[in-house]
């Protein structure tokens, strides 16, 4: 995971103030969030967590192993997030946890009445075309993400304000967190907007435009063809594209490729050039810095670390 995708590390509890070794908690207290950051000290497995708000966690250092949601267990590794409905028991292992290696995680429990006011903003915002009207919503079935650099920006901001002696830290507190919401609940859309575009590819522009750039991710992709096959001119297509998934037609197209990059760079008979080259890159220096700017380290070495 690139460390630009991490969270700024928390200052640890100090040792005499630790009223547990497992899941030590500190709160901070916000009209409508409240920041918890945990902390384990040692082994420990099945701890059940429970919020009766809901939850976005993401975690600082360490790894844990979490159970959710009656879905197979995965690895918590920092530069993730994980979002967990209201009541929903998270079951927790921490395999590694030492004094030496303690793990951290932040949660933010929202209030639902805060939740819904901004997904009905997104409502009345997002929807002026009734042919890609869909009511924005949390989908509890993509629940974990990698996070991206706006997310960690974001959450960053946040522990920040909340942990601060600001008197005005529930205005910045309020905006901050509607900005994460709104990023989150992007990505999901985008997520399965990408899903269903492989089979239907015609149901709405959104699905054809995402299918599109997924066949041809391996050629140069024009925006201007993109526009064409929106049926939209160019300034309201990069806008109606940002609206709906948070991110540019340009942005989504060199993330997409620096995922296949990763794939490839995985075969160690890969070069860099040909990567560059399979990934629709025309010049291999601009590559490598897209790549390095998404995920803090060149493909070189990225490819190094995995054939070790």
């Amino acid at each position: 995971m690139p460390a630009g995708k991490h969270l700024h590390k928390i200052d640890l509890t100090h040792p005499k103030y630790l009223q547990t070794m497992v899941e030590n908690r500190r709160v901070f207290n916000l009209s409508n969030c409240e920041l918890n950051v945990f902390e384990s000290y040692q082994q420990a497995f099945r701890i059940p967590l429970t919020f009766p708000d809901f939850v976005i966690t993401s975690m600082v250092r360490g790894k844990k192993i979490m159970h959710l949601l009656n879905e197979p267990a995965f690895d918590y590794l920092p530069g993730e997030t994980v979002i967990v409905p209201a009541d929903e028991t998270m079951v927790i292992d921490f395999p590694e946890a030492h004094t030496e290696n303690p793990t951290q995680c932040i949660a933010l429990a929202v209030d639902a009445k805060y939740v819904n006011n901004t997904l009905h903003y997104l409502d009345s915002f997002y929807n002026n075309d009734p042919d890609e009207f869909h009511t924005w919503k949390l989908q509890f079935n993509q629940y974990h993400f990698e996070n991206d650099n706006e997310v960690t920006d974001t959450i960053n901001k946040l522990i920040r304000i909340c942990s601060s002696g600001d008197k005005a830290k529930n205005i910045y507190a309020d905006l901050n967190m509607k900005e994460l919401l709104i990023r989150l609940v992007q990505s999901q859309h985008l997520m399965q907007v990408q899903m269903e575009s492989s089979q239907q590819h015609n149901q709405t522009r959104l699905h054809y435009v995402l299918h599109y750039i997924n066949e041809n991710l391996t050629n140069h992709i024009s925006m201007d063809t993109l526009c064409r096959k929106a049926y939209l001119s160019r300034n309201i297509f990069f806008k109606w594209f940002r609206e709906q998934f948070g991110v540019s037609p340009l942005e989504f197209i060199n993330r997409e490729r620096i995922k296949l990059a990763k794939q490839l760079l995985s075969d160690e008979h890969n070069t860099i050039t040909s990567v560059s080259l399979q990934c629709g890159f025309s010049d291999v220096n601009y590559f490598v810095r897209l790549f390095k700017k998404s995920e803090g380290i060149t493909p070189g070495v990225y490819q190094a670390c995995l054939n070790k």
